[in-house]
């Protein structure tokens, strides 16, 4: 089972965190958190193994509209959510590739009508993003 949606664009990984930035933004997401992977592995395994996974960023993206429909149908459901989205650098310095989650994961994991609508509404919001983000990659 696959369990994100993944392009990858032809963009500095700069590039192509705020590009995903305003993707996400232009679909209703917020930012609620974000990690920096490679800088958190330097802080606390060691510099060998930032650099092993290289540029790597969590942003916590939340439309609270479709989290609060979530929520008050299953509390349960706080635990998957934010909706994570992964910037990594790609195969060379001017490819990066993004990893957001595929909301349909909610739904093997839930038979509520109303979380199945929030997943539909999540994934056509994400993958919105992710044409976007494909777009800007080609202009």
């Amino acid at each position: 089972m696959s369990y994100t949606h993944t392009i990858t664009v032809p963009m500095s990984y700069a590039q192509a965190v705020e590009a995903t930035r305003d993707a996400l933004a232009e679909q209703g997401f917020g930012i609620l958190t974000e990690i920096d992977v490679k800088a958190t592995f330097t802080k606390k395994l060691g510099a060998e193994s930032g650099e092993a996974v290289g540029d790597y960023i969590i942003l916590g993206a939340c439309n609270p509209t479709l989290a609060s429909k979530a929520l008050a149908a299953e509390p349960e459901l706080g635990a998957l959510l934010p909706c994570n989205v992964v910037v990594r650098r790609g195969a060379t310095e001017d490819h990066a590739t993004i990893d957001a989650i595929d909301p349909q994961t909610m739904v093997q994991l839930s038979d509520a009508p109303a979380v199945r609508e929030v997943a539909e509404d999540a994934e056509k919001r994400l993958r919105a993003a992710l044409s976007a983000l494909r777009a800007a990659g080609q202009n």
